[in-house]
């Protein structure tokens, strides 16, 4: 009858255990989980990645710093990813020719857990010859010269914002590798006022900053939890040709690499001798990824709520999102 006592006593224990780890898990009154994909990356390139815990991470909003309830490293079970490869139908094919030898070495090197998609830009929307596929020969094979040519509204930013609204969601690591030189050809005038004076009307002049549409892009990249990496590669063209829009491409696909989490790979505005650099670098922020679990408090409808994730871990610097997608008080 003891022994008995004690196995009872020891079940009542065990489920009490499960219901505190399984009620810890759950959001705190007042709060919302937030999932989110982070990168780990090296301060010193030529040093190994620590693995991070979870007690070292930190997630900062404002002056407040949220509680971290997760941190999953994207491996083993954990290592599934959808991988869009996205290719500017704008691109000198003399200057990226060469390189697409090394993005299909990339895509054969890939892991049974890489699903791969293939796709072009080009009118403002992408042309996907590759839907996701683990079958990396067939991604391979989808691989083609870009045409080297204008169609009537080439756009990237427009282009990945017609792919990240399409994409369905699902709960794996979704990132995007753009190869574009980022000009906005749809964009690339703007009327403004005349410098003489009102009775000279709107003049056009080039265009002075960076495409509006590429703080769109980045925005809703970050509203579904995409992350965008970009590989810098020269267009045709007369914009192509203009030191004034290559840099303001390269400073649009830079700005939504950065603030999705992602990075832009570039030797300036020059065009890069290989990819294969740049790719290995890729792969090494694709192997040391997490997913990270926090609490934030919503507000009364749902947006994207600034944020700041950090490590005081040596040789650790974490890249994430500016902004995460925050859902609405219930």
């Amino acid at each position: 009858m003891r022994t008995r006592k004690m196995v009872l006593g020891l079940i009542v224990t065990l489920l009490f255990a499960v219901q505190t780890v399984h009620s810890q898990q759950k959001a705190a009154p007042g709060t919302v989980q937030v999932h989110v994909v982070i990168s780990d990356l090296a301060v010193r390139s030529d040093s190994e990645i620590p693995r991070l815990r979870q007690d070292e991470v930190k997630v900062k909003q404002g002056k407040t710093f949220l509680q971290v309830t997760q941190l999953i490293p994207a491996r083993g079970d954990n290592a599934a990813i959808q991988l869009v490869i996205l290719l500017d139908d704008t691109l000198n094919t003399s200057a990226v020719g060469n390189n697409l030898t090394d993005l299909k070495e990339f895509i054969n090197a890939q892991p049974s857990s890489t699903s791969i998609a293939v796709a072009y830009m080009s009118n403002a929307t992408v042309n996907m010859v590759q839907n996701f596929t683990t079958d990396h020969d067939l991604a391979v094979k989808a691989v083609r010269l870009p045409r080297g040519n204008f169609s009537t509204m080439d756009s990237p930013y427009l282009s990945l914002i017609s792919l990240v609204k399409s994409w369905p969601q699902q709960n794996v690591r979704r990132e995007v590798l753009m190869v574009t030189d980022g000009i906005d050809r749809l964009r690339g005038e703007k009327p403004t006022a005349s410098q003489l004076g009102p009775a000279f009307g709107p003049v056009y002049h080039s265009m002075p900053t960076i495409s509006v549409d590429a703080t769109s892009a980045s925005e809703i990249s970050q509203r579904y939890n995409v992350i965008v990496f970009s590989i810098y590669s020269p267009g045709v063209g007369r914009a192509g040709r203009s030191a004034w829009d290559i840099d303001l491409g390269l400073s649009g696909i830079s700005k939504i690499a950065d603030e999705t989490g992602g990075e832009c790979y570039s030797l300036g505005t020059s065009n890069p001798v290989s990819f294969k650099p740049y790719l290995e670098q890729f792969q090494r922020t694709l192997d040391n990824q997490y997913y990270l679990v926090f609490l934030a408090t919503p507000k009364k409808k749902a947006g994207l709520q600034r944020v700041n994730i950090q490590t005081e871990v040596s040789n650790s610097e974490i890249a994430a999102p500016d902004n995460v997608w925050v859902p609405a008080a219930e």
